[in-house]
């Protein structure tokens, strides 16, 4: 999935705040986005290894959540939403695509590892690809309650969903783009950008 409809997501989970704690709802959304955006911070190394987490970012979610009841404020709440943003995002990698060039292709076995486990999870491919238009519908449905709703995040939640527009619309062709670009850089540019097999 689009890295937009992992926070669009993280930010519906940070909306929960304002049934339980109004007071601290617009730091959830944005915590909530923030970690659902986190994972994907790893592209530059291994993708979906060195920062996708799927069960200790539900572990350290659950113990957050226990310590956000317990004693709510600001920096639990925020510590809440950025995990449980961040395990969903691990953890629905799965139902996407796999880690290849032209996931569309349907070639890879690797979705996200699983560190408890010491392996790769297979792609679902429910989600065929980033940038697929179920990914797009996804991030639409994502993005209408906070259009509707989140009036001081509004404009963020328009941004999100525009950005997504314009990747589906150009998800494949960037694929050859990138190819084309890489051709024209020096060996010691390319060697050292990642590819994920």
């Amino acid at each position: 999935m689009m890295a937009t409809t992992h926070a669009l997501f993280g930010m519906l989970l940070g909306a929960v705040a304002l049934l339980v704690a109004p007071e601290y709802a617009t730091v959830a959304i944005a915590a909530g986005a923030f970690g659902g955006l986190f994972p994907d911070f790893d592209m530059p190394w291994d993708h979906r290894k060195t920062l996708h987490f799927p069960v200790y970012f539900s572990i350290a979610a659950s113990v957050a959540l226990v310590g956000a009841i317990v004693a709510p404020s600001a920096v639990t709440i925020a510590v809440t939403a950025f995990l449980l943003a961040a395990a969903a995002h691990a953890a629905s990698d799965a139902l996407g695509g796999g880690l290849e060039l032209r996931p569309w292709q349907g070639t890879s076995d690797r979705a996200v590892y699983d560190h408890f486990n010491g392996r790769w999870v297979a792609p679902r491919r429910w989600v065929p690809y980033d940038g697929a238009p179920e990914d797009l519908l996804l991030a639409a449905v994502l993005a209408v309650p906070g259009v509707l709703y989140a009036r001081p995040l509004q404009a963020f939640v328009l941004v999100l969903l525009g950005v997504s527009v314009v990747y589906a619309v150009l998800r494949k062709r960037l694929v050859t783009f990138g190819e084309r670009l890489v051709e024209w850089l020096p060996e010691r540019v390319w060697a050292r950008i990642p590819l994920s097999v």
